[in-house]
């Protein structure tokens, strides 16, 4: 296995980051151009990909060798699985989420990553004044996203970072030259009483696991 794809031995054992360096991630990392970008132009940071579909974590993998990237590592597992056990606490600088599947249809809206579970587990992840970058095609899940927000406490607006075209994912590319409006928003993360995250309550077969893609 490459060094840039890290491997989870044990699930109940956080990952071994080093806390001397800031810490940056991408859920839903696809092919690596934004994060690779990232790490390339900050070399004193650390960088994590997120990444469920295999033929992409290869390809970001391979970006990483032939760009003798050193401080990007991708993980292929569940988002809100890795954010709520396998991460340090308050370390995270920012995290990016760009264009995740917005699940459109009602009855499949549980399945949707931004919710009070991940909120928890984001905050509790991200230093204080850490960001989170949030991009997404989707009006309503846009709009449903911002309110989810706006009443946590945990969490202030504040300017979306610009992204050049450069390092749009091929979403983003797709959907700006189909001339569909492209929705942005950031926020930070304030001081607040803190303490342990409840245990996740999945079902064993549900459980996530390294080599495990789901929808």
């Amino acid at each position: 296995m490459s060094d840039s794809i890290l491997r989870v031995d044990d699930p109940c054992k956080p990952l071994d980051f080093d806390l001397s360096r800031p810490l940056e991630i991408e859920v839903g990392c696809g092919k690596g151009k934004f994060l690779t970008a990232r790490a390339k132009e900050n070399p004193d940071c650390d960088f994590l990909g997120i990444e469920r579909m295999l033929e992409r974590v290869r390809l970001f993998d391979g970006k990483c060798r032939r760009g003798n990237i050193a401080n990007a590592k991708v993980l292929r597992l569940e988002a809100l699985y890795t954010f709520h056990y396998l991460l340090p606490a308050h370390h995270v600088r920012r995290v990016y989420v760009f264009f995740p599947d917005p699940w459109p249809k009602k009855k499949h809206r549980s399945h949707r990553l931004f919710g009070p579970l991940f909120l928890n587990a984001l905050w509790k992840r991200l230093e204080i004044g850490g960001k989170i970058e949030f991009a997404t095609d989707h009006k309503e899940y846009f709009e449903a996203v911002c309110e989810f927000f706006a009443a946590d406490v945990r969490f202030k607006p504040v300017e979306p970072m610009a992204r050049p075209p450069q390092v749009w994912t091929e979403f983003e590319t797709m959907f700006r030259g189909q001339g569909l409006p492209i929705y942005s928003a950031a926020w930070k993360s304030l001081p607040a009483e803190d303490g342990e995250l409840e245990p996740l309550k999945i079902p064993p077969e549900a459980e996530p696991r390294e080599g495990i893609a789901r929808r």
